[in-house]
């Protein structure tokens, strides 16, 4: 893979320069007002003589119970209404040193219990040669293995579903904290021949038929959207990017997949191996994913039309989603009631890659 960033660019006459109207926030963000200093809540342990003892000195006075305010009384104790993501203070709780002991055995047998499982789990992977040195003598065949990373998998993929949804938003940045972004191609970044011939195919329409859409009919009749958001690659870099094109639910409006369909295949035919051979590249997405606000059919970066390093014309650009699932060049959506096949699950990756 080049992990250069090359500057080459489109001429004008193959992509439209249209302006992109600016929906970003304001470059200098607002700074929060300093939070309240969170008390501190000392916590002892008492032994049962000093507990009852305690009880002892805790027996109501009559005398005294008129003047003795409570904590709900005490408006200095009052704290303002704090946000999902603020430090709050530690809540006090009260038991007994019996409960304490039966709580603190329930959960050190159910950590044990689940930590020999995981360790059982994941020495069976380990190669034979190992696992004799263990003492263990059974392995299991490749197979299996992968018949448990798969089923790993599964499970991680169903998570990640079952946490999406359409109004949770990544974060968004100002264009001070755009960071430079590598031309990760997989494979070989081709040539831009293909770009004075590009058409964008759909398939699986409710219409029955095919629709061929060059780079100008979609930008002319789809409004531009752009956003800064941080792209996150499965190699385990990121950076953050302006990014601008037509949201892929105004495409799914405009031309709408059959009723039965939930998936898309986004597929890019001009993408080539290591070698400089056709090697097709294609993705899975699920419609929900497709229909998020933030998941664009990108036709800009840095607000000058893609270069053919970053996918030109038409990129798919999912924050919501691992890099990988951002196809570039992308020249065929096909749409499915079943989940088509993924480029990276034959290599034993996730179909998902949800984040």
């Amino acid at each position: 893979m080049n992990n250069e960033e090359k500057t080459s660019s489109l001429n004008p006459e193959e992509i439209p320069t249209k302006g992109i109207r600016s929906t970003l926030e304001a470059e200098s963000p607002t700074k929060a007002a300093p939070e309240e200093p969170v008390p501190f809540v000392p916590m002892s342990i008492h032994t049962p003589e000093a507990v009852e003892a305690m009880e002892r000195q805790a027996a109501p006075d009559p005398s005294r119970a008129a003047t003795v305010p409570t904590v709900a009384a005490n408006p200095t104790l009052g704290r303002k209404r704090q946000g999902l993501l603020e430090e709050r203070g530690l809540a006090i709780v009260e038991m007994t040193p019996g409960v304490v002991r039966d709580r603190t055995r329930r959960e050190v047998l159910a950590f044990g219990i689940g930590a020999a499982a995981v360790a059982t789990g994941a020495g069976y992977l380990l190669p034979q040669s190992t696992l004799g040195r263990l003492g263990v003598s059974r392995n299991l065949d490749s197979r299996a293995k992968e018949w448990l990373l798969n089923n790993a998998l599964r499970v991680d993929d169903d998570v990640a579903a079952a946490l999406y949804s359409r109004n949770r938003m990544v974060p968004t940045y100002t264009k001070s904290q755009i960071t430079p972004i590598k031309n990760n191609y997989n494979g070989t970044t081709p040539e831009p021949w293909y770009i004075s011939g590009w058409k964008l195919t759909l398939d699986g329409l409710a219409s029955g038929l095919s629709v061929s859409l060059d780079i100008r009919t979609l930008t002319n009749r789809f409004s531009t959207h752009d956003q800064i958001t941080r792209f996150v690659c499965v190699e385990g870099w990121s950076a953050i990017a302006w990014w601008a094109g037509l949201r892929f639910d105004d495409l799914l409006r405009a031309y709408p997949p059959k009723s039965e369909a939930r998936w898309a295949r986004v597929e890019s035919f001009v993408n080539l191996d290591n070698s400089g051979n056709v090697d097709p590249y294609f993705v899975s997405i699920d419609l929900a994913t497709a229909r998020h606000p933030q998941t664009l059919l990108a036709t800009h970066h840095d607000g000058q039309p893609l270069t053919v390093e970053h996918g030109a014309p038409l990129r798919l650009l999912v924050p919501v989603k691992l890099g990988l699932k951002n196809v570039k060049a992308v020249t065929r959506i096909s749409y499915s009631a079943n989940e088509p096949r993924d480029y990276w699950t034959q290599f034993g990756y996730s179909s998902y890659d949800g984040i």
